[in-house]
């Protein structure tokens, strides 16, 4: 195979990255060619995505990936990969409507609650087969819908964000659909948009664009980003969803493994050819998100790293700069389960006070609270290994598979703090890596696109030649975590 080149947009909720993948004889080198913070911002009472910063660090990323050594490359196609559920809006004119809002927002305070009651639980879940968040864009468009936004009466078309970015490269239309699937509003089964559900909350539907697969070439560089970034290239619908992208470079073979991909939110699952949809899986809160090759990813969203992000942002706020290695040592030092707490629980989604929530949950739990940093980071990790056991006993129960094996893949595949707990937690091999997961995972499913890669199976065969993982056996700790299992399920009931 000759060498070709691709870009990959990887845009995380707190950095991102443009990564040029070189593909050649078999196996994939990446190459960060520029990093940026993704930094939301409020204003007047709301939290928005600052879209036009991100939009300007797309195409200095372009820029930067499209010459070497002074010289323009043949590139074979970029594509943008995001987190999930959010969205743009556009008016008649192509033009955005408004700054696209962060789900993290409190919009969507109650609006689960009322969905049930137009819709109920069952229905819904039925239609979709999605973890019922609160993040999810089925309750920021009933908000907006029940707040009668005037955003709405004027929108044409709503695009997800990578869908957004790609309109915005090319200025074509597509709605990807990996990323489509996260929203609550698409029907996995049906592989369409769940409108029957929509009209019964509500929610118009003709801003809803056409679903296209992943791996689809969508259309060229609009010619004024030709002259300002220096490159013409074809724009190409990866799996938008970045945890979508992720799967795809999780080295797994056979059966038995689940992938745990690893950063700001942990998403532990499976890949299915069909969905789970039925009483159990409701009752259990798991979600059937749709993957690279129409693949499902049934899977479990667990708040993740976001904790120790938000403890490090208070602490910095407070004068208690520290990095991530910093606080992971720290943690490594500090007492074993003086706390446990449920990473899911809702006063941990919204930004700020982080330390405090945490001593606030031990207090309404009839805990000791964490005394130290070292201890509050702790806290975090081992509550988060207690969630990936309790997922991964879920996750064979519902699926009939026996898991031998877990694939830690994303940025949180560098804290090895976390990587042995969850190996002792669950009493299960782990395989951390590759870190960059979805930036290689977005460009095979280019390469698939272009024909370059033949199916997810040869792209996890390059994912195995190109990448070094680092293996975690459990250590004789089986009891210690046992003990702390039993508080935990008790503390989460």
């Amino acid at each position: 195979m000759a060498e070709k080149l691709f870009v990959a947009f990887d845009l995380g909720a707190e950095s991102g990255r443009a990564v040029l993948g070189r593909l050649s004889g078999g196996r994939l080198t990446l190459e960060v060619k520029h990093r940026f913070a993704n930094t939301p911002v409020h204003m007047n009472g709301v939290l928005y995505w600052n879209t036009p910063a991100l939009w300007t660090d797309l195409k200095t990323g372009l820029r930067h990936a499209a010459r070497a050594e002074g010289k323009p490359l043949q590139l074979s196609g970029i594509a943008v990969d995001t987190w999930g559920v959010d969205f743009g809006l556009l008016g008649k004119n192509g033009e955005l409507v408004g700054l696209p809002v962060h789900y993290r927002d409190n919009r969507t305070d109650g609006m689960v609650e009322k969905a049930y009651k137009k819709a109920g639980k069952e229905t819904i879940f039925k239609s979709t087969g999605i973890q019922f968040m609160q993040i999810n864009t089925l309750y920021q468009l009933l908000a907006m819908a029940q707040g009668k936004s005037d955003l709405l009466k004027i929108t044409q078309t709503l695009l997800f964000m990578p869908d957004l970015f790609n309109y915005l490269f090319c200025g074509k239309m597509a709605c990807e659909q990996s990323i489509a699937s996260t929203s609550q509003m698409y029907d996995p089964v049906k592989k369409t948009w769940a409108s029957a559900l929509l009209k019964k909350l509500g929610i118009p539907t003709h801003y809803l664009a056409k679903i296209t697969a992943s791996g689809t070439i969508i259309g060229s560089l609009r010619k004024e980003l030709v002259e300002e970034c220096g490159v013409d290239v074809p724009v190409i619908a990866t799996a938008g969803h970045d945890t979508a992208s992720a799967v795809v470079a999780a080295p797994g073979e056979g059966n038995d493994w689940c992938y745990l991909s690893s950063g700001t939110w942990s998403l532990m699952g499976l890949e299915l050819d069909k969905p789970i949809i039925n009483a159990a899986s409701l009752a259990a809160n798991y979600t059937n998100e749709v993957g690279a090759a129409g693949k499902i990813r049934f899977l479990k969203n667990i708040m993740g790293l976001w904790l120790v992000q938000e403890l490090r942002r208070q602490w910095q706020k407070d004068g208690m700069p520290l990095d991530y290695a910093q606080m992971t040592q720290l943690a490594g030092v500090a007492r074993p389960f003086v706390a446990v707490i449920n990473p899911d629980y809702p006063d941990f989604v919204k930004p700020w006070g982080m330390p405090a929530k945490i001593d606030e949950f031990c207090a309404k739990t009839k805990q000791k609270a964490p005394e130290t940093m070292g201890e509050h980071v702790r806290t975090c990790l081992e509550s988060l290994a207690l969630t990936y056991r309790r997922t991964l006993e879920n996750l064979e129960k519902l699926s009939g598979r026996k898991i031998k094996t877990i694939h830690i893949v994303g940025g949180g595949a560098q804290n090895e703090l976390l990587n042995q707990m969850t190996a002792d937690a669950c009493g299960r091999k782990v395989v951390a890596g590759p870190i960059e997961a979805t930036a290689a995972g977005n460009i095979l499913v280019q390469a698939m696109a272009t024909g370059d890669v033949k199916d997810l199976k040869q792209a996890r065969k390059i994912i195995r030649n190109s990448f070094d993982v680092k293996t975690y056996a459990p250590q004789a700790t089986a009891g210690v975590w046992d003990v702390a299992y039993g508080r935990f399920l008790e503390v989460v009931r």
